[in-house]
């Protein structure tokens, strides 16, 4: 995706295309991948940008507030940011920190049980965590 299609993107959700959130929007909107907010501040630096780290995390959550990103919370204190706004679930693998898509329609979840009174589900995200299996001797 180009920086003039980048910015577009940010305009038709309502956001404006400044230089830092554009340089932060070729990072995370430019394909579909899984970014933590210090991933992304080590690569816009890379590429020469003077965005504060204070400006990333601000961007980042205008993003997903406008809906161009969504949270994946895969631990306490690490969440990752991903571009892919449908509905979908996720392997998480405690050993590389990767995250990978699973489509929605290869988990079938049933819950047995009414919601809380006065409350109405907002979504399912399911993680499965993994890890890197031990070789064989």
């Amino acid at each position: 995706m180009t920086r003039e299609e980048i910015a577009q993107k940010l305009e038709d959700h309502g956001v404006l295309p400044t230089a830092q959130r554009l340089d932060v929007g070729e990072i995370i909107l430019s394909s579909p991948q899984h970014t933590s907010a210090d991933q992304i501040i080590a690569q816009i630096r890379q590429k020469g940008s003077k965005a504060s780290k204070a400006t990333v995390y601000n961007t980042l959550n205008l993003f997903c507030e406008r809906g161009l990103l969504r949270t994946v919370h895969v631990d306490p204190v690490r969440q990752y940011y991903d571009p892919t706004t449908e509905s979908h679930h996720h392997f998480y693998n405690l050993d590389s920190g990767e995250l990978t898509d699973i489509p929605p329609d290869a988990i079938k979840l049933q819950v047995s049980m009414d919601l809380p009174a006065g409350t109405e589900q907002a979504g399912v995200e399911v993680v499965i965590q993994i890890r890197d299996s031990e070789a064989d001797c």
